[in-house]
């Protein structure tokens, strides 16, 4: 009886949109995707925009996103898909393996994670194990993971970096970013990226809002 359940369901197609924004990268998760045997690629996207028409449009099985994608990241896409209730599975790809980047994820509603490192044939099992409904963790950060669950649990606060904490003290303190820049010997660039996942772990998109939000929360007095 086991056997005809597995044969039964060796003939189900796993439906899958791709969506990155780098053509060889994508081109070469569809290639092993369709290598497994039992994947129909129902649609390819480029931009988050475009990724979630295709969902929406034909509902696949797995969404495989990159998290970086222009228009929308994947994160976002992964909200839409959850609110509107699609019975789309979304499984973010990306380069960052920092555990707040996988919480971030996996808070949102996506139902796994995978690094962009993991060899083409890993992806495709985890596409598969999340169209059987299993959530999708790298051994090598779900440590992290674990560790950064435990500690928002404790403090109800995002868990910044050393960095994030003092950039976030010099902005309450009134100080301008290129003043920040100065004073920590960084690029304005790099103090503008760290502000940005300051702001994005906050919740908020503005410095007023930023202060206020980590006063509430107790990272700073």
């Amino acid at each position: 009886m086991g056997d005809v359940t597995m044969h039964e369901q060796g003939k189900q197609r796993v439906t899958v949109v791709v969506a990155d924004d780098h053509p060889l990268y994508r081109e070469g998760v569809v290639r092993a995707l369709l290598a497994s045997g039992n994947v129909e690629i129902v649609a390819e996207a480029e931009d988050g925009r475009s990724a979630l028409a295709k969902i929406q449009e034909h509902q696949p099985d797995v969404a495989l996103l990159d998290y970086k994608l222009p228009e929308l990241d994947g994160v976002a896409v992964t909200h839409a898909v959850v609110r509107e209730q699609l019975p789309t599975r979304v499984l973010i790809v990306s380069a960052f393996t920092d555990s707040g980047v996988v919480y971030r994820a996996l808070e949102i509603g996506a139902a796994g994670f995978v690094s962009k490192e993991a060899r083409r044939e890993q992806i495709a099992d985890a596409v598969l194990a999340c169209a059987r409904g299993e959530n999708v963790v790298p051994p090598d950060v779900a440590a992290g993971l674990v560790s950064e669950i435990r500690l928002r649990k404790q403090t109800d606060a995002p868990a910044l970096t050393p960095r994030e904490q003092e950039i976030l003290h010099m902005i309450a303190a009134g100080k301008s970013l290129p003043q920040i820049a100065k004073e920590l010997y960084l690029g304005l660039t790099t103090v503008k990226t760290h502000v940005q996942h300051l702001y994005e772990k906050l919740g908020v998109s503005d410095r007023a809002a930023a202060v206020a939000s980590a006063m509430r929360r107790g990272l700073i007095e």
